[in-house]
């Protein structure tokens, strides 16, 4: 089986996510696309974070009706903060026939080189990079191991959904009508 991870805090997920996870999957080799919920991204603050279960939650339920989409809480008990590499040696060592890719955006390639292992997740791996727009070209651009793909320019972004909550306006389209339930109930981002 071949899996594409798409790494993310998902705080919330929203239909940008979705668009691009079900793109890949349907325009790709890939068999699935997984959501991989970062407890605590090394390049965020961790205090703008809804906790790991809520936001696992969200992407569960924006997910349920794509058997090609799962969700994966596999970095919950790993160490943090979160390095992907980390992670694929990790759930590569869990599904050993499996052969993993993760899923970028075009602009994560601009400070690639500053990843841990890097080079590492170039030679096992390989990485699906989705467009983003106004992003430089990058030594990875020509790699072999990174493959651009083609998926809508989504500028969608969770921080402008937390604002429209915080000010309570609506989010009807930007995220699962699940979601917007579930984080409505919850008052999550007030």
């Amino acid at each position: 089986m071949k899996v594409g991870l798409y790494f993310g805090s998902f705080n919330p997920i929203h239909v940008g996510h979705l668009i691009t996870a079900n793109t890949i999957v349907e325009n790709s080799e890939l068999d699935q696309v997984w959501f991989i919920v970062s407890p605590h991204n090394p390049h965020k603050q961790k205090s703008s974070l809804l906790h790991e279960f809520d936001r696992y939650d969200m992407v569960r339920l924006a997910i349920a009706d794509n058997e090609k989409l799962r969700v994966s809480d596999i970095e919950f008990n790993l160490p943090k903060p979160s390095y992907t590499i980390d992670t694929l040696t990790y759930i590569q060592e869990k599904h050993p026939n499996y052969e993993f890719q993760i899923l970028i955006g075009e602009d994560n390639l601009t400070h690639f080189h500053k990843w841990k292992n890097h080079e590492q997740i170039l030679e096992y791996y390989g990485v699906l990079v989705y467009p983003r727009e106004g992003t430089l070209k990058t030594q990875f651009h020509n790699h072999p191991k990174i493959k651009l793909v083609e998926a809508p320019l989504l500028n969608i972004s969770a921080t402008y959904i937390r604002k429209l909550i915080k000010e309570d306006k609506s989010i009807r389209y930007l995220v699962p009508n699940e979601v917007e339930v579930l984080i409505r109930s919850k008052k999550f981002y007030l």
